[in-house]
C-alpha cells in the first residue's frame, strides 16, 4: 500500500472511531456517511435536539483514544442487500436503510444526490449488487466499502476541527444533519505542523492585515467584491505592479490603453459571451448598442493589432497594459481580495510567426522565475490542457499542435510540471504557474497562455516575405494575474512584513521626548535626499515622524503593529552623539547619522539582491 493509500485508510479509519466514540455518548445517535475529505474526515450524525459543540469535543477526542488504545480490529463482513436492510431497521438507523433501499433498487447510492465521494464510501455502482460489505470494530458495525487500517491503533494523529450542520445528501427538503470534521496525519509532528500552519493562516489573514494595516476597505454602499484602496494600499500595490510590468519592458512591450466597455458583439465574436455567464451586460439609453464591462482584454487588443496593416517585419508585436476587467462573481464566493468583481491584471498580448513563439514563451518563463525568486516564493508548472468536452474554441487539430508545443518548452526549460486536464483556456493551452508560499499552500498565479482561436476569430493577418497573408499566433501572459488576488497571498505570505523597497512606509521615526524636535529636523534633511534602489528603479524614501505625547514603548508598539521595516529611535543621547537607534525584526543598534544612508542601503540592497 501506498503512503498516500495508507493516510486514506487511517483517515476514514477515524471517521469510523469517531462514530464509535458518538455512539458510546449517545447511544441513540443515526448516521449518515463518513467519507475521507481533504487533510481529514467527516461523519454526519443525527442527535435529535441534542447539538454537539466544540465543549463537546475534549470528550468525544477522550472516547475516540480510549478506542484506539483498544487495539480493536477491523472486521469485514458481508451480508445480502435484505439483510442489511434489516440489520438497519433494527438498529433504529433510517439514512443507512435509505443508502441500502438504494443500492438494492439502482446498484448505487448515487441516485439520490450522494456526491461521488460520499458514495464512495458505500458502493461503486453495480447493477447486479446482492451483498453489501460491513466493518466491525468493538462493538461498532458500520456499512462500508473500506478500506481500513489493521486496527484502530494505526489510525494515526487526530483533531476535531469543527462541527457544521449539512442537509442530508445535500438537499434542503432532507433533514438537517451534523456534520462533525476532524482532521488527521500519520504522526503527531504532522499534525502539530499543520495546526501550527492553520493558526499562522488566521494569523496572517489578508482580510485581517488589511484592516490592521490601513491597505484597503470595504464598502456595503459600493458593493460587495469592490474593494477600495487606501494611500498605502495603491503604494503596495503600485510597486507590485510596475514590478511585473518592468519584466515586460525590459523585453520591448510597448504600453496601450483600452476603454472598459465595448459592444457585446466583440464578445460574441471572441467566444467569451457564450462562456462568461457573469458577463456585466446594459444597453446605451441613447445609441441603443448593447454593451458590455470587459471581462476579459484579449479582444480589445486584437484590434489595436488589426488597426493598422502587418508585415513580417513587425513581428512579434507586444502589448501590455495593466487594467481592470469585470465579472458579476457569485456573492457567496467573494472574499477579501481573494475574489473580487473588479479584477485588475497585468495583462499582455504578443502577436507573433510560429518559429517566434518558442522565444516569447522563454522571456516569458525566465521573468516568472526571476519574479517569484525575488518575492521568495518557490514556482512549479502546471500544464492547463483541454478535456473531452466541446466548450473550447478552434479546432482539436490545433489544439493537440498548441498542446504539444507547450509540453515541448516546459521539457525544454526543465521545469517541474504537472497535467491538469480541463483547465485550459477556452481559446488555448497555458502554463500555469504555482507559486509556494510562506505556509507551503500553493497558489495558482502567473500564466503564459498560447492562442490560435483568437486570431482566427478575428480575421488578424500579417503579409510575409513573399507577400502571402498569414495568421499570427496570439501569447497572453500575465505574470501576477490579478493583482487582487496576488495581494492577497503576498499579504499573507509575508505577514505583512513587506519587503523595504514595496512597503507602504519604509522608515518611522520615534522620538523620546520633544527636545529632540531639531535633532529630527537634521535627521529628515538626510532622508529626504535618499533614493533606495528598488528592483526596477529609485524611489525617494518613504518615512514619516511620530512626535505623539506618547511612551517610547507605545510608539515602538504601534511602529511593530504597523510592520514598518526600519524604526529610528532617537533621544537626548541619540542627539549628543550625532546617532539613532536603527530597529529592524532582526534587532537593534546604534548608528552614526552620516552612516545612516548608507545603512539603509544595505538594508535594502539584501533584499533585492535578484533584482532586474
Amino acid at each position: 500500500m501506498s503512503d498516500t493509500d495508507q493516510l486514506h485508510a487511517m483517515r476514514h479509519s477515524l471517521a469510523h472511531i469517531t462514530a464509535a466514540a458518538v455512539k458510546r455518548l449517545w447511544p441513540e445517535a443515526k448516521f449518515g456517511v463518513g467519507p475521507v475529505v481533504e487533510n481529514g474526515f467527516y461523519y454526519d450524525i443525527d442527535l435529535g435536539d441534542t447539538k454537539i459543540s466544540e465543549q463537546n469535543f475534549p470528550k468525544i477526542e477522550k472516547t475516540m483514544r480510549r478506542i484506539i488504545a483498544e487495539k480493536q480490529d477491523f472486521e469485514r463482513s458481508t451480508k445480502p442487500v435484505d439483510d442489511a436492510i434489516k440489520w438497519a431497521k433494527e438498529g433504529k438507523q433510517p439514512y443507512k436503510e435509505e443508502l441500502l433501499n438504494d443500492l438494492k433498487r439502482s446498484g448505487t447510492t448515487v441516485a439520490n444526490d450522494l456526491s461521488a465521494d460520499e458514495m464512495g464510501t458505500i458502493a461503486t455502482g453495480d447493477a447486479a449488487l446482492d451483498e453489501v460489505s460491513f466493518y466491525t470494530n468493538g462493538d461498532f458495525t458500520d456499512l462500508c466499502r473500506g478500506p481500513h487500517v489493521e486496527n484502530t491503533s494505526k489510525a494515526g494523529a487526530f483533531k476535531l476541527m469543527r462541527v457544521a450542520g449539512a442537509y442530508w445528501r445535500g438537499n434542503e427538503k432532507n433533514p438537517q444533519m451534523q456534520r462533525l470534521y476532524g482532521v488527521a496525519f500519520t504522526t503527531q509532528e504532522e499534525l502539530d505542523q499543520y495546526l501550527e500552519n492553520l493558526e499562522q493562516a488566521r494569523l496572517r489573514d489578508h482580510r485581517k492585515l488589511g484592516k490592521e494595516l490601513d491597505l484597503f476597505t470595504t464598502s456595503t454602499l459600493i458593493g460587495a467584491g469592490l474593494p477600495l484602496f487606501t494611500p498605502r494600499g495603491t503604494i503596495l500595490r503600485d510597486k507590485l505592479n510596475d514590478l511585473a510590468q518592468s519584466y515586460r519592458h525590459k523585453n520591448g512591450y510597448q504600453r496601450v490603453w483600452i476603454p472598459s466597455i465595448a459592444k457585446l458583439d466583440t464578445y460574441k465574436v471572441s467566444g467569451h459571451f457564450e462562456k462568461f455567464p457573469e458577463l456585466l451586460r446594459f444597453t446605451s439609453m441613447e445609441s441603443g448598442d448593447e454593451l458590455a464591462l470587459k471581462p476579459v482584454n484579449c479582444p480589445h487588443h486584437t484590434q489595436i493589432y488589426a488597426g493598422s496593416p502587418r508585415s513580417y517585419r513587425d513581428l512579434p508585436l507586444k502589448f501590455m497594459e495593466t487594467t481592470p476587467v469585470y465579472r458579476d462573481e457569485k456573492s457567496g464566493e467573494l472574499g477579501g481580495l481573494s475574489r473580487v468583481r473588479a479584477i485588475t491584471q497585468d495583462d499582455s498580448h504578443v502577436f507573433c510567426t510560429n518559429d517566434q513563439v518558442e522565444g516569447i514563451f522563454s522571456e516569458l518563463i525566465e521573468s516568472a522565475q526571476d519574479l517569484y525568486k525575488l518575492l521568495g516564493m518557490k514556482l512549479s508548472l502546471r500544464l492547463s490542457f483541454r478535456d473531452d468536452t466541446d466548450s473550447y474554441l478552434g479546432s482539436r487539430e490545433m489544439w493537440s499542435s498548441a498542446e504539444g508545443a507547450i509540453h515541448k518548452l516546459a521539457d525544454q526549460f526543465d521545469l517541474e510540471y504537472e497535467i491538469g486536464i480541463g483547465e485550459a483556456a477556452i481559446y488555448g493551452p497555458k502554463m500555469d504557474f504555482m507559486a509556494t508560499d510562506a505556509l507551503g499552500r500553493k497558489w495558482q498565479l502567473a500564466t503564459v497562455q498560447l492562442d490560435y482561436a483568437q486570431p482566427e476569430r478575428f480575421g488578424l493577418e500579417y503579409t510575409d516575405e513573399n507577400g502571402e497573408k498569414q495568421r499570427p499566433i496570439m501569447v497572453h501572459c500575465a505574470l501576477l494575474g490579478s493583482i487582487e488576488r496576488f495581494m492577497s497571498v503576498f499579504i499573507e505570505h509575508t505577514a505583512g512584513w513587506f519587503p523595504v523597497w514595496a512597503a507602504p512606509e519604509q522608515v518611522r521615526i520615534l522620538t523620546i521626548n520633544d527636545t529632540v524636535v531639531d535633532y529630527v529636523a537634521e535627521i529628515e534633511e538626510v532622508l529626504s535626499g535618499t533614493v533606495l534602489m528598488t528592483p526596477i528603479k529609485y524611489n525617494e524614501l518613504r518615512y514619516t515622524v511620530d512626535y505623539r505625547n506618547e511612551s517610547l514603548g507605545r510608539k515602538i508598539r504601534d511602529a511593530t503593529g504597523m510592520k514598518i521595516p526600519v524604526q529610528l529611535i532617537v533621544g537626548p543621547k541619540d542627539k549628543e552623539s550625532q546617532e539613532v537607534s536603527v530597529r529592524t525584526q532582526s534587532g537593534e543598534e546604534k548608528v552614526k547619522l552620516e552612516d545612516l544612508v548608507g545603512f539603509l542601503e544595505d538594508i535594502n540592497a539584501r533584499e533585492t539582491t535578484n533584482s532586474i
